[in-house]
């Protein structure tokens, strides 16, 4: 699989996420060309501020490859990672976070906490932005739907 279809996986759980009155974010984590890890927000199920898609997919994919450290994983997610979740990324130390859609408001690349290449951070990795016009029509949609 490549960078679309691992998108297209997120999407997919972040259309599951819009069904449930979640706000549609969905992340994958890629171990040697497979999913380890699935993950979608749940902030209003679980009424937990952690409940982000990628900490989810974070919590998948050790519990899968039996370590913390995501040293050859890749994550995918619909939306830029908050500070917080660049900042797992940064713990978990994984190799690189591809994303399909920015967040002016609240990701980290975009309010310029740049956690996954600072030098003087011990784990460094590559961050990149895939636009996905689905990613950023999923959270349209969803937003014009809670205003209507």
């Amino acid at each position: 699989m490549e960078t679309q279809s691992f998108l297209l996986e997120a999407l997919t759980l972040a259309e599951e996420a819009a069904s449930h009155g979640e706000v549609p974010v969905g992340a994958v984590i890629v171990h040697e060309g497979k999913i380890v890890g699935r993950g979608s927000n749940s902030r209003e199920k679980s009424q937990d501020p952690l409940g982000h898609a990628e900490i989810q997919a974070i919590h998948e994919a050790s519990k899968s490859l039996q370590s913390w450290r995501l040293i050859d994983c890749d994550l995918y997610v619909t939306l830029e990672p908050c500070p917080m979740c660049l900042a797992a990324c940064q713990q978990a130390r994984i190799r690189k976070v591809v994303y399909g859609a920015k967040d002016e408001k609240g990701g980290a690349i975009c309010l310029g906490f740049g956690v996954h290449d600072h030098p003087k951070l011990n784990h460094r990795f590559q961050v990149l932005y895939s636009p996905m016009e689905a990613c950023s029509l999923v959270l349209k949609e969803f937003f014009a739907k809670l205003r209507s």
